[in-house]
């Protein structure tokens, strides 16, 4: 059994998270995914800004939880959910850190979209 690594943010590899005080929007085939005003922002050295969602306003009556896992030395164990009225395009569509480590703690019970698969994530005026 391998031993994970655990990195923290600094000035090599900075990592942010900000309230976002849109309201965000997840549509897939035609349906409501997630609705929100209550997201977050991280952004994570030279990566794209990602939307964390809380789970309480994801529709998990859409969303079915995978075997896939993966990890991160700055946040942790990462794992995924699908959006099977999305078909293959939709398979491991979400991540989320469960138990992330403490410095990125606030995005813990939230869930984040691949904006590929899914039709839109919609950022709204508040």
């Amino acid at each position: 059994m391998s031993v994970q690594s655990m990195k923290i943010p600094g000035p090599d590899h900075p990592i942010t998270i900000t309230r976002n005080s849109s309201r965000v929007i997840v549509k897939l085939g035609g349906q409501v995914i997630a609705d929100s005003h209550n997201t977050l922002t991280l952004r994570e050295s030279t990566y794209a800004p990602v939307i964390y969602i809380p789970r309480s306003d994801v529709d998990l009556s859409l969303v079915e939880r995978t075997h896939d896992h993966t990890y991160c030395p700055y946040k942790g164990e990462a794992s995924y959910y699908s959006i099977p009225l999305g078909g293959a395009r939709a398979e491991n569509a979400i991540w989320t850190y469960e138990n992330p480590y403490a410095a990125v703690s606030e995005i813990k019970s939230h869930f984040a979209f691949y904006p590929e698969r899914v039709d839109s994530i919609e950022e709204l005026p508040a």
